[in-house]
Order: structure tokens, then C-alpha cells, then sequence
């Protein structure tokens, strides 16, 4: 049986104890055993390379580098690391070996909860997006800094909403990205706002996908 961590915490607007149990229901359908916790001392007490996969849920806070080395070893070492969101790709907006690991980095959302957009599936083929036709989500886009390392598995269209970043013409911004980091696996997807997005057929099985794949 394939083990699991989920941290959730930060900022409580994303929910994310809620978000975290639906995260943890997934893996429980795939029989992994699933451990959750609420604080961040957890990456620095526990073994985390004992489990093959890891899912941050923790928007914006602070980490410290006794727990933040612990999970960059980790994931180093083969342990897979998954998440949605600024549950990923929102944490610990100083800390730069945490960004570059994830591979991006969330900078705005224009329009905020309330836009209506596109996000495309490039490559219908893969394992991550197979049966995923492209859909519509009225949520937060998210507008983000990405690793050119990235391989990019779904996008969506900017600009929709007003703001100066039309200036820069239209952009495919990446949602769905895999990399590598060490012998880890790291996938991310950028939809998932509240529980109710992160429940969305389409996201489920982006998640689904996504942590089966990023697991060791």
C-alpha cells in the first residue's frame, strides 16, 4: 500500500482542511493510506521519505529551513510531491528553494474568483490528461511565474480580464505542469480556489492523474 502525506493549513480562504479531505479521499480510492496534518513541524519529526507521495495544501505562511530541507530531501530522494492551487503554488512566498522545486510560482489573479475562461489540454494522450477534453471554470485564473523546465500539460488564454497586463498581448499560461527534482516526481495544477472547484469532474481527475503519477 502506496503512503501519503497532506499538510493543510495557511491562509483559510482556499479551505484547506476541506480541500485536504477530498485530496485524501481520492488517494484513499486508490488504496493508498493517507496521513494529514495541520502543522508544518511535521516535515521536520517525521520521516517523509518513508512515504511515496507528498501534497502541500498550505497557502502563503512561512516555513522554516529545519522544515523545508526535510521535504526538499524528500522529494531529492523519489518521493513524489502533488497539489493544486496555491495549496503548491502559493506557499512560502519567501522561500525560493520551494518555488524552484514546484517549478512557479502564483503572481496575480486578474478579475479575481469570478472569471469565466478556457483551460486547454495539450497532449490528450498522456496518462495526466487522458478522457480530458478541454473545459470552462469560473473561478481564479491564476497568472503565474513558471520554470522554463516545466513540461506543460494544459493551459489557459490571457488576458480576459482587464488590467495593465494587456499591454503584453496574449499569453498561454501554463496550468498543468510536470517536472523532475532529483529522483522525485512534482506535478501541479492551478485550479482548485475553494472545495467546490477542487470538485469539479474535470479537476478530480486531474488530481486523481496527477498524484498517482507523481508517486513513487
Amino acid at each position: 500500500m502506496k503512503k501519503a502525506l497532506i499538510f493543510q493549513g495557511g491562509w483559510e480562504g482556499h479551505e484547506p482542511a476541506e480541500v485536504a479531505e477530498i485530496l485524501a479521499g481520492i488517494l484513499k480510492q486508490e488504496t493508498y493510506e493517507v496521513d494529514i496534518t495541520d502543522t508544518l513541524e511535521t516535515l521536520e519529526k517525521a520521516e517523509l521519505t518513508g512515504y511515496d507521495l507528498i501534497v502541500p495544501n498550505w497557502t502563503q505562511g512561512t516555513i522554516t529551513k529545519e522544515q523545508l530541507q526535510p521535504l526538499l530531501d524528500a522529494v531529492a530522494a523519489g518521493t513524489g510531491l502533488a497539489g493544486l492551487h496555491g495549496g503548491m503554488g502559493d506557499s512560502f512566498r519567501m522561500a525560493v528553494d520551494y518555488q524552484f522545486m514546484v517549478g512557479g510560482q502564483w503572481v496575480a489573479h486578474p478579475g479575481n474568483e469570478f472569471v469565466e475562461y478556457q483551460v486547454r489540454i495539450l497532449d490528450q494522450d498522456h496518462p495526466l490528461t487522458e478522457g480530458i477534453n478541454d473545459f470552462t471554470v469560473v473561478s481564479e485564473q491564476y497568472y503565474m511565474h513558471v520554470d522554463p523546465a516545466v513540461k506543460v500539460h494544459a493551459t489557459t488564454k490571457f488576458p480576459i480580464s482587464e488590467g495593465p497586463h494587456e499591454a503584453n498581448g496574449e499569453v498561454e499560461m501554463p496550468v498543468v505542469w510536470t517536472k523532475r527534482w532529483g529522483k522525485g516526481k512534482v506535478y501541479y495544477c492551478s485550479l482548485g480556489h475553494v472545495a467546490k472547484t477542487v470538485n469539479m469532474p474535470e479537476v478530480i481527475a486531474l488530481m486523481r492523474n496527477g498524484m498517482v503519477w507523481a508517486t513513487r
